[in-house]
C-alpha cells in the first residue's frame, strides 16, 4: 500500500477511535439535550437593494424587479407609471431577505440577516437594502431589516478572462434588523419543563433522569420516550432549575453505528461496532500492458527504415493476500488491526464493510451518504 493512502487509512481511522473515545466520555446535559420551547424562528421578506454599480438586475428581464421599483417609488410620491417602458436602470435588484429570530428576543433588539439575488443581477457587492418587513411562519411582521450590504466576494472581468470569488450575489447586514413583535413565551409555565435530547436514546434518557433525580433528591424527572424527559418543578424556580442540572455530567450512549462517504472515502465507526465470525478475502488481479515501439535502422545502402512494435504485459495476482479470519464479537481495534494487516486501503474497505453487513455478520447499523 502506497504511503499516502496509509496515513489516510490511518487518519481515518484515528477519526473513529476518537469519536468513540468521545462517546465513553462524561458530557454535560446541556451539550446533548434542548429545552423544548426555546428555540429559534425563521423570517423571511422579499425587498429591494439599491445603490449597485451597474450590476443589478436588467428590468426587461426580471419583471417582478420592475414592478418592485415602480411601487416603491410610487409610495414615496414618485409616479412612474407612465414611464415604466422607459425604466432602464441597472442598480437595482429584486432579492430575498432572511433571518432567524432567536428565542427570548424583545422588540428593538438588533439580528443579523442574509440577502440573496432573486433576478438576473450579477453582483450585489456595494449596495443598500430598502427597508424590508420580515415575515413569520404566521404571516406576522417581527422585524424590519435595512442597511448596507456587507460580502467578502468579488468579481472582475476583461475581454478574454473573467474573476470571480465566493458568491457575489449572496450578502448578509450583521445586525440588519429591528425586531418589532415578540414571540410570547413562559419558560415553565404549567409547572413543567421538557427536555429533548438531540440523539434520542433509551439509555440515554434514563441516565439523564437518575442524574436529574439524584441531584435535585426527589423524583422530578420522568422519561416519556427516547428523547424527552418531562421534569415537575413542584413550586421550583424554572431559571434555577435549569440552571442546576444544565451542568450535571452523564455517559451518554450510542446505536452501533457506521458512516460512509463514497464521495471522499471516509468511514467512521462507534466502539459498539461488533463483528461475528466472517472470513475476508481481498485482492485483485492487475494486468498491466505498455506499448514501447522501437525504429529498426537498415543494414548498408538498401532497405527502408521501420518501426517495429514491441509490447510488455505484467500480470500481478497479489498472492501475498490471503483469506483473513476475524473471530466472533470482534471490537473495533480487532477489526481495524485485522483489516489494516491485510492491507486494506479505505475504498476497499467499503466494499468489504458493505459485504460484510450483506453477510449479516455486521452488527451495527450502515450509513450511506
Amino acid at each position: 500500500m502506497p504511503a499516502w493512502r496509509r496515513l489516510r487509512f490511518l487518519f481515518v481511522i484515528l477519526a473513529g477511535l476518537g469519536v468513540s473515545h468521545a462517546a465513553r466520555a462524561q458530557v454535560r446535559i446541556k451539550d446533548i439535550a434542548d429545552t423544548q420551547g426555546i428555540r429559534t424562528n425563521q423570517l423571511v421578506g422579499y425587498g429591494l437593494v439599491v445603490g449597485l454599480p451597474g450590476t443589478g438586475d436588467k428590468l426587461q428581464n426580471a419583471v417582478f424587479t420592475k414592478q418592485s421599483l415602480i411601487g416603491m417609488l410610487e409610495r414615496l410620491g414618485v409616479n412612474t407609471r407612465d414611464q415604466a417602458a422607459n425604466l432602464n436602470t441597472k442598480n437595482v435588484a429584486a432579492v430575498i431577505v432572511t433571518a432567524n429570530l432567536p428565542a427570548f428576543a424583545r422588540s428593538g433588539s438588533q439580528i443579523d440577516v442574509h440577502v440573496a439575488a432573486l433576478g438576473d443581477a450579477s453582483s450585489l457587492v456595494g449596495g443598500t437594502l430598502v427597508v424590508t418587513p420580515l415575515l413569520g411562519a404566521d404571516g406576522q411582521v417581527y422585524a424590519v431589516a435595512q442597511g448596507s450590504l456587507a460580502s467578502a466576494a468579488f468579481s472582475a472581468s476583461g475581454q478574454g478572462a473573467s474573476v470571480v470569488r465566493n458568491t457575489p450575489t449572496d450578502a448578509t447586514i450583521p445586525d440588519g434588523a429591528t425586531v418589532e413583535r415578540e414571540v410570547p413565551f413562559t419558560l415553565g409555565a404549567d409547572g413543567k419543563i421538557t427536555l429533548a435530547l438531540r440523539n434520542p436514546d433509551f439509555t440515554t434518557a434514563l441516565r439523564v433522569q437518575q442524574a436529574i433525580n439524584g441531584a435535585l433528591d426527589s423524583h422530578v424527572a420522568v422519561v416519556t420516550d427516547p428523547r424527552t424527559i418531562v421534569l415537575d418543578l413542584n413550586g421550583r424556580d424554572p431559571v434555577s432549575t435549569l440552571e442546576h442540572i444544565e451542568d450535571l455530567h452523564i455517559v451518554p450512549d450510542q446505536p452501533a453505528t457506521v458512516v460512509i462517504d463514497q464521495a471522499s472515502g471516509t468511514i467512521v465507526m462507534g466502539d459498539n461496532v461488533r463483528i461475528s465470525t466472517v472470513a475476508i478475502a481481498q485482492g485483485n488481479l492487475t494486468i498491466r500492458v505498455s506499448e514501447a515501439p522501437e525504429v529498426s535502422q537498415p543494414t548498408g545502402f538498401t532497405g527502408t527504415t521501420a518501426t517495429v512494435p514491441r509490447t510488455t504485459i505484467s500480470v500481478d495476482e497479489q498472492k501475498g493476500r490471503k483469506l483473513g479470519i476475524l473471530r466472533g464479537t470482534v471490537t473495533l481495534r480487532d477489526l481495524v488491526a485485522g483489516l489494516n494487516a491485510m492491507g486494506v486501503a479505505p475504498r476497499d474497505l467499503i466494499s468489504i464493510l458493505q459485504a460484510i453487513k450483506a453477510d449479516g455478520a455486521l452488527q451495527a447499523n450502515l450509513v450511506m451518504q
